[in-house]
């Protein structure tokens, strides 16, 4: 292999890794080889069609952007897919395919957003004279719809605000709107979606979304070029607003000024802010407080952990979206399994479509325990009531439904009191949390399921041998 193509793959490479999960790093990129570069066309090698159509879906943009980066503009990118071969040898072959939008690929200017850092390689729009706002790129990205958010009981307030914001932005008391949750749950998402249908509402309008790191770092770079004044014009021209993960401005005075007279003079005239938090403004440690009274004008609405529907939906929608299809068992078993963390449901179910077609093997619900549980174990995943009471009404052939309603069937009652048991066992749920779960009971009740389990593990061999195979269940 020259010298030369590893080089150029080995850049291409420590860039990509600082812009995607190492996760998606490990399951997308790794598996990638690099074949032959020859007249600035880069040939890469990807294990299977379904690897290079989801790098074209999910990854195209980034690749265009390290090739261009490494090769010029005159870079290309050809992918050899690995096929199964159906012939008398064995061997596989590999078909060429070039990227679908050579015409990006050789002209920068195509679709490159404008970059709000100051890059070398395109210049920071604050310190261009007569800057005008159709110059100004959203920075939104165009998957992130409401479309493709499922409401559900944990986040239909937040979603309700967003979208009233999005039919009048700057014109409704929800100014500033701020969502706040724990990582992983949506904001993002959602505030994205909110910058999407202003847009697609009010194509005039100017609708900026930036992550408060890079909000910062273009403060210093301002203060170091001399250049506040741009600085402040630029955010001064923007109808929308949307500041990412606004907690990270804490302790940093500076920063924190100068964003309240932006925030003054975009509020004064009618112009709509979105921000986002990892807790309410009452929470927020390290900001001045003239700045948290303003976060507290408008509405404050949070996203909550997804109930087990709203899980099973999420994944149904991602896999609508993307063209696949996944046994019910399966889809029911990840949503179980994971109850946290949506990007780590929906970094689950990547790996599990990966492995899949990795190993060419059929997604099954024995192959997703194997795959998932691996993965859960690794993102140190705590045991969930949810997760126990499914495998406890599986193991017991229930509904689960039946488990969770107010029927004294002699069974039904033995499941509940187990789960009820490994409940106050495997989790940090509250007496009164568990009881909440399987059938509206008080802790009493838990209490007492707790001690009848233990003393028929005490008389009843049977009974003991049924608790003991579902522990092992439980902590597969």
């Amino acid at each position: 292999m020259p010298k030369d193509l590893q080089e150029v793959w080995d850049n291409c490479l420590s860039v990509i890794r600082d812009n995607v999960s190492p996760q998606s790093f490990k399951t997308w990129f790794e598996p990638i080889k690099p074949l032959k570069l020859v007249d600035n066309v880069l040939t890469i090698q990807v294990p299977s069609q379904f690897f290079y159509e989801w790098l074209e879906e999910h990854y195209i943009t980034l690749l265009k952007k390290v090739i261009r980066k490494e090769l010029g503009s005159e870079g290309r990118l050809e992918y050899s897919i690995i096929m199964e071969n159906n012939f008398n040898s064995t061997r596989p072959y590999s078909i060429k395919i070039p990227t679908t939008d050579k015409k990006a690929l050789a002209n920068p200017s195509v679709n490159m957003p404008l970059d709000l850092g100051g890059s070398k390689s395109i210049k920071n729009p604050f310190i261009i004279p007569g800057l005008k706002k159709v110059n100004i790129d959203s920075n939104l990205k165009p998957n992130f719809t409401f479309e493709n958010f499922v409401e559900g009981d944990c986040n239909r307030l937040a979603r309700s605000a967003g979208y009233a914001v999005a039919k009048n932005p700057g014109g409704t008391s929800f100014n500033p709107l701020l969502i706040y949750s724990n990582v992983g749950l949506g904001k993002t998402h959602l505030v994205h979606a909110i910058g999407i249908e202003i847009k697609k509402n009010f194509p005039n309008k100017t609708v900026l979304y930036v992550p408060s790191e890079k909000f910062t770092s273009q403060f210093i770079d301002a203060v170091k070029n001399g250049s506040q004044n741009d600085f402040i014009n630029f955010y001064q021209l923007v109808d929308v607003l949307i500041i990412d993960d606004v907690h990270f401005f804490a302790g940093k005075e500076k920063t924190q000024d100068v964003f309240f007279h932006i925030f003054n003079h975009l509020h004064q005239n009618g112009k709509q802010i979105i921000l986002t938090s990892d807790k309410p403004p009452v929470e927020l440690q390290g900001m001045e407080q003239r700045l948290l009274s303003r976060f507290k004008w408008g509405l404050s609405a949070d996203l909550q952990v997804p109930e087990l529907e709203t899980r099973i939906a999420i994944l149904e929608k991602k896999l609508y979206n993307d063209g696949i299809e996944l046994p019910k068992d399966v889809i029911e078993y990840l949503a179980y399994s994971i109850t946290t963390n949506i990007r780590e449901l929906e970094g689950a179910l990547i790996s599990l479509i990966a492995q899949s077609s990795l190993n060419k093997k059929d997604i099954t619900i024995d192959l997703a325990k194997k795959m998932i549980d691996k993965f859960v174990k690794n993102n140190a995943r705590e045991v969930s009531i949810d997760y126990i009471q499914k495998v406890v009404c599986d193991y017991f052939d229930l509904p689960i439904e039946l488990m969770k309603s107010k029927t004294r069937k002699r069974e039904v009652v033995q499941a509940r009191q187990i789960a009820m048991y490994f409940a106050k066992q495997y989790t940090k749920s509250s007496l009164a949390t568990i009881g909440a779960h399987c059938g509206g009971k008080d802790h009493a009740t838990v209490l007492h399921a707790c001690k009848t389990v233990n003393n028929l593990m005490e008389t009843d061999k049977r009974f003991k041998a049924y608790v003991e195979e579902l522990e092992k269940k439980i902590n597969i």
